[in-house]
């Protein structure tokens, strides 16, 4: 049986770590920050997180067929 293939789209946007988290880059981050934007918003969402255990089920499940 053929080796299946994890998709591009996720390995480029999430990491899932050994523990079963997914993390991933926070959304609204990009050129946005250059106008207004609460300094608030700015802060919440610099950095990464991790999807709740629900949709990191379904990532890992749909687009890593290794787990990772």
């Amino acid at each position: 049986m053929p080796k299946l293939k994890t998709r591009s789209a996720a390995k480029k946007r999430f990491d899932v770590k050994k523990g079963g988290k997914v993390k991933h880059a926070k959304a609204f981050a990009k050129h946005l920050f250059t106008f207004s934007k609460t300094p608030k918003s700015k802060r919440s969402n610099r950095g990464t997180g991790h999807l709740r255990d629900m949709d990191a089920k379904k990532v890992i499940k749909e687009m890593f067929p290794y787990g990772g």
